[in-house]
């Protein structure tokens, strides 16, 4: 495993930022789902966002890819890192907490891992990783518990409906990296919302009708904020983050999103999280520490002074 950059206070600051921005957009998702339908969230969400990074782009001057390919590619990439995941969450999030959901979230890079190792010889499974993904699972059983198997409800399908979309989150990194490097990232960002609105909006269309704006204000202001700042501004920070941070160090971000979706809410929606969710966060974050390597380097450093 790569050895990973040490954080500047600046990095942490902009990473802390960055999930605090996503774990207000699980909050603000849930309170425009009051109401809308799923389906016209992940449009609004995906084609609020691609207007926005366009502007974004074209101030730049930013060179506008015109192969084919690239935009088939984008039309790929965003049904599996938007269109999926974002419905998958957002159904699952009219019958689950957004705590929850997060802490779903978070096991995104566990799938990753697993996808990485299935689709590319040099991201094998060390022993760390094996040991890492397997509490991480064991993490996701628990916060899921035992009665989502012994009495299977809306609920239950809910949280597999999540977890679903964190293995769409997966196979998009696997795509991203086949068919997307090279591309400045603000393109590429804009590029994929920009496949993911070609195909949200006729699926909300047809799953919730023709969308209406004619809606309460705090269902625009939760619209514009997880559309213009939880997608558009968070990709762009994302980036920034990724460039400072890395990519071992970034993962940290799926661990700090719950706290503030918890946190939230708990004070915008009134949600409380059974034991059981909390426990199993804490292995899940566990388990992602071992596997990018902090637990056994702060094992190992005692064991080299003595």
């Amino acid at each position: 495993m790569t050895p990973q950059k040490t954080l500047s206070a600046r990095a942490w600051t902009e990473m802390l930022l960055l999930a605090a921005i996503w774990g207000a957009s699980f909050v603000s998702i849930r309170v425009a789902l009051d109401e809308i339908g799923f389906a016209t969230v992940v449009a609004h969400r995906v084609g609020w966002a691609a207007l926005l990074l366009w502007i974004v782009v074209l101030a730049r001057r930013l060179p506008v890819p015109r192969r084919p390919g690239i935009w088939g590619a984008f039309l790929v990439m965003g049904l599996l890192n938007n269109v999926l995941p974002f419905s998958l969450m957002a159904w699952g999030q009219l019958y689950i907490e957004s705590g929850l959901t997060a802490i779903f979230n978070a096991a995104t890079a566990i799938f990753g891992i697993l996808m990485a190792a299935l689709f590319f010889p040099d991201e094998r499974l060390t022993p760390a990783r094996l040991l890492g993904v397997g509490l991480g699972f064991l993490g996701v059983a628990i916060a899921i518990g035992l009665d989502a198997v012994r009495g299977f409800d809306l609920r239950s399908l809910a949280q597999m409906a999540v977890l679903a979309g964190t293995l769409c989150y997966a196979l998009a990194s696997v795509w991203a990296r086949k068919t997307l490097t090279g591309l400045p990232p603000q393109v590429a960002a804009a590029g994929m919302l920009t496949g993911s609105t070609l195909i949200a909006l006729p699926a909300a269309m047809l799953i919730d009708g023709v969308p209406s704006f004619s809606l309460a204000p705090q269902t625009w202001a939760a619209i514009g904020y997880f559309a213009l700042i939880g997608t558009a501004g968070a990709y762009l920070l994302y980036y920034r983050v990724l460039a400072m941070a890395g990519s071992g160090n970034l993962m940290l971000v799926t661990l700090l999103i719950v706290p503030f979706a918890i946190t939230l809410g708990t004070l915008l929606r009134h949600e409380t999280l059974p034991a059981s969710a909390y426990l199993g966060f804490c292995l899940l974050a566990l388990g992602l520490l071992i596997v990018d390597g902090r637990v056994l380097r702060l094992i190992d450093r005692p064991a080299r002074r003595g």
